[in-house]
Order: structure tokens, then C-alpha cells, then sequence
């Protein structure tokens, strides 16, 4: 096939046989398709294109409406319009990326919001990787990425736990097992605070959770729940608390970008190409012994004042953890730690050690050491002396420019800790302390999630039942919990 320019200046394309065309008599039938809204949130990247810099920007060539080739001049993007927390009802509202539409698989069967057609309970999840026509999809888009991949590592699967997309997330987990075993990490989500008054909400979100943690353990390498509220159970506790964050636990909006920044921490040490260790790695030294659950908790911003060092900070915490627990597991002083991932990013590199005066004796021993990465050990050494611990050191901080919520109260635009510091000010990056522990607590946490089952009238809930779960499933799930329960029986405390 080829393409010329004629004297009339038109285009003609055709091949090397010039015969005359000749054009077959029908009917014709058009089809007209409905425009989906444009996200106003995205208006900005709809006539440029480019790639994300080394240091975040979005740096574009810009693209003129009218005809003509594109100008080979770069430049930055318009400053972006930002959302508020009004105008925010799902996640990509104030999604800054454009997904490739090869990594969507829509289920067309149920509705995201409204008071019918919801997907609510576990097995209405569960059953729909089970249909052919989704389970074919999910596994072309998958394939379509794999075959893409000169290293593998694994599969990040992040789903809700407290709704029917926890039996979709199980499903996926146990598909991904049959083909690609023993690699996948499970995040699973749940919301903030409820109320009591919510009876089949909150009975829905008990078997939901239960049968979540139980299946995805069962079909991954690791499960950690990640949420603001103070307990998976029952009974409701309120939300955790951050000492310099400012957050409103009933928007998605805030919560979801706090477990974000949380997730973006923990996850360094297997996402960076200089770090040796990998998602296989990390799975295998959190999870011994059959500890496949594990709990999250982070320091958001980690607080470093000025003039101050790392051994400075850290020894302000004293003998307490020094995170807020993010796994809806209770405060994690007096229990004991078997093994923890610990993550700090964002100090710059003058701060890591202490800068004393020649003669002067340190402080401590945190005070002695030569280097950022020997501070942060001989801290966790101090912590936990009988613990497994791995830990990471990383200079980039985390990004917290718009769309990214105002949290932030007495933080400088580099996230120092500032006492008096203007409220409201922009904050363009924090520094984080995260972290990834087997702990004591999940022992309490999940015999008091079985405690709660047991309680329950099956009878009263039978639109659960309908939705694709047996009796028999419910008794095998107080028992795989409650074995789960006893793989962290080591010890409430410290102190064996």
C-alpha cells in the first residue's frame, strides 16, 4: 500500500493496481454511541502528551487545537484545576493519570451506588469471576501485561474488604495463585467510622471482612487490611489519631489518600530497582510460621523540626511505637512484634546522623552512629532486640501537592514540623515513617472477629445466605479463623 500527493493537492491512497473501484449495492445501518462525560479533572492532559519526570513533573508537548504538527517546544502542564470535597464521589475523580483501557474490566451487572442492584456481599463477589464471560476478560487483560514483563515479581491486589468486592478480590487471588503461585501481596481496604444504627450494613461488613481475610489468606502470599477505623469487629471504636493531621474520617476523599501514603511507603523496598529485596522476599520473612496476615502503621508527617537530627527525633519517642496503627487492629504498645518491614523517607541526607561538636559526648547510641542506615537499625534493635526487622532509608519524600487534600497543620511546604506555622499553608511533600509488622494483636483482633460471628443469627440474614454462601461455609470460616488466631499466640507483651 502506498500514499501520494496528486496535482489537486489531495491524498490518495490505494494499491499499486490503479483498476477503477467499483462499490457493492445495500443497505447501510450507522450506529451512534453516547459520549461518556469528560472528567473536568483531567481537562489539562487532554491536549498534551508527555511523560512524568524524574522529579514529578508532567513535562508535555503541546498540541494546538487547529491543524498543523505540534510545536517540538516542551513545556509544564497548566496549573491543574483541583477538586473539592464536594465535588469528589468515587476514587477517579481525582485520578491524575490516564489508565489504559486494556487494565479496566467493567462488571456491567451492578450498580456503584444507590440503594438497589449493589454488589454487597461476598458471594454475589465471588460469583462473578466464577461467569466465563468476566473470568475470560480478566484473564486476556491480564495476559495482555504479563507477556509485557521481562521480571515478574508478583501481583499488588487492593480491594474492599467490607463489601462484595471481597469476593471478587478472593476470586482474583485464587485465579492468580493457580497460574502465578506464591506470588501476590493483598491489600485489603475498609471504610472509617460506622454507626450502630446501621444493623445490615454493618452485619454485611462483619461476614464480608471475615470471609475476605480467611479467602485472600488462603490464596495469597501476604494480607494486610488497611483502614482508619479503630476495629474490625462489631463494636464501634473511633478512628485513629494523627498528631499533624487534620482529616475528616467520614470522606473517602481523606482516608483514602492517608492509607495511600501509607501504601506508597511501605511498598519501597520491592518497588525501587536498587533495593535487593523483592515482593517474593519481603512475603516470605513478614509470613513464617503461617503468619500470612499483617499489620500496617505509619508516622504521617514524620516529625522532624528544624535544627533537629534523626537521633534527635527518634529518641523523642521514647520506649512507645513510634507509628499510628493503620489495620484497624488496636494500638499496638504491649505486644509483641516477630518480624516488621520499617521504612523512612524523606530526611534529607545533613540530618541523618547527629553533627556534634568535636569533644562533645553523645546523647546515646543513636548519636554515635556514622550513618542514616545505622541510626534507623540501632533503633529498631533498641525496639524489638528479639525482632526479625529489615529496614529502609530513602531520601525521596512522599508528594502531597493537589490534588492531595489540605491535612497538614504546622508543616512547613517541606513537611517540617513548625510550631506557630500559618494553618492552611501548601505543602508540597512530607517525610514518612512506615512500617509492616507480624504482631501479637492480630491474635485478639481475629478471636474477637470469630467471637463476633458466633453471636450472629444466620436466619435473620438469609439475603447474605442467598447471595451464594452455605452454613457449612460459615462453621469452616470460625475455624480457619480461629487456627489463623493461633498462629500469633506468642506472647500479649513484650515480655515472654
Amino acid at each position: 500500500m502506498y500514499v501520494h500527493r496528486t496535482q489537486e493537492n489531495s491524498s490518495e491512497c490505494g494499491f499499486f493496481d490503479q483498476s477503477p473501484i467499483s462499490f457493492r449495492q445495500g443497505k447501510l445501518t450507522t450506529h451512534k454511541e453516547e459520549l461518556c462525560p469528560k472528567n473536568p479533572y483531567l481537562q489539562d492532559f487532554l491536549s498534551a502528551e508527555g511523560v512524568l519526570s524524574s522529579d514529578g513533573v508532567w513535562r508535555v508537548k503541546s498540541i494546538p487545537n487547529g491543524k498543523g504538527s505540534p510545536p517540538l517546544t516542551t513545556a509544564t502542564t497548566p496549573k491543574p484545576l483541583i477538586p473539592t470535597e464536594a465535588s469528589i464521589r468515587v476514587w477517579s475523580d481525582f485520578l491524575r493519570v490516564h489508565l489504559h483501557p486494556r487494565s479496566i474490566c467493567m462488571i456491567q451487572k451492578y450498580n456503584h451506588d444507590g440503594e438497589a442492584g449493589r454488589l454487597e456481599a461476598f458471594g454475589q463477589g465471588e460469583s462473578v469471576l466464577k461467569e466465563p464471560k468476566y473470568q475470560e476478560e480478566l484473564e486476556d487483560r491480564l495476559h495482555f501485561y504479563v507477556e509485557e514483563c521481562d521480571y515478574l515479581q508478583g501481583f499488588q491486589i487492593l480491594c474492599d474488604l467490607h463489601d462484595g468486592f471481597s469476593g471478587v478480590g478472593a476470586k482474583a487471588a485464587e485465579l492468580l495463585q493457580d497460574e502465578y503461585s506464591g506470588r501476590g501481596i493483598t491489600w485489603g481496604l475498609l471504610p472509617g467510622p460506622y454507626h450502630r444504627g446501621e444493623a445490615q450494613r454493618n452485619i454485611y461488613r462483619l461476614l464480608n471482612t471475615a470471609f475476605g481475610l480467611v479467602h485472600l489468606t488462603a490464596h495469597s502470599s501476604l494480607v494486610c487490611p488497611l483502614s482508619l477505623g479503630g476495629s474490625l469487629g462489631l463494636r464501634p471504636e473511633p478512628p485513629v489519631n494523627f498528631p499533624y493531621l487534620h482529616y475528616d474520617a467520614t470522606l473517602p476523599f481523606h482516608c483514602s489518600a492517608i492509607l495511600a501514603t501509607a501504601l506508597d511507603t511501605v511498598t519501597v523496598p520491592y518497588r525501587l530497582c536498587s533495593s535487593p529485596v523483592s515482593m517474593v522476599h519481603l512475603a516470605d520473612m513478614l509470613s513464617f510460621c503461617g503468619k500470612k496476615v499483617v499489620t500496617a502503621g505509619a508516622t504521617i508527617p514524620f516529625p522532624l523540626a528544624p535544627g533537629q537530627s534523626l537521633p534527635d527525633s527518634l529518641m523523642q519517642f521514647g520506649g512507645a511505637t513510634p507509628w499510628t496503627p493503620l489495620s484497624a487492629c488496636g494500638e499496638p504498645s504491649g505486644t509483641r512484634c516477630f518480624a516488621q518491614s520499617v521504612v523512612l523517607r524523606g530526611i534529607d541526607r545533613a540530618c541523618h546522623t547527629s553533627q556534634l561538636t568535636p569533644g562533645t559526648p553523645p546523647p546515646s547510641c543513636l548519636h554515635a552512629c556514622a550513618t542514616g542506615e545505622e541510626v534507623l537499625a540501632q533503633y529498631l534493635q533498641q525496639q524489638q532486640p528479639r525482632v526479625m526487622s529489615s529496614s529502609h532509608l530513602l531520601l525521596t519524600p512522599c508528594r502531597v501537592a493537589p490534588p492531595y487534600p489540605h491535612l497538614f497543620s504546622s508543616c512547613s511546604p517541606q513537611g517540617m514540623v513548625l510550631d506557630g506555622f500559618p494553618k492552611g499553608a501548601a505543602v508540597e511533600s512530607i517525610p514518612v515513617f512506615g512500617a509492616l509488622c507480624s504482631s501479637s494483636s492480630l491474635h485478639q483482633t481475629l478471636e474477637a472477629l470469630a467471637r463476633d460471628l458466633t453471636k450472629l443469627d444466620l436466619r435473620r440474614w438469609a439475603s447474605f445466605m442467598d447471595a451464594g454462601v452455605e452454613h457449612d461455609d460459615v462453621a469452616e470460616l470460625l475455624q480457619e479463623l480461629q487456627s489463623l488466631a493461633q498462629c500469633y499466640h506468642g506472647g500479649d507483651s513484650l515480655v515472654d
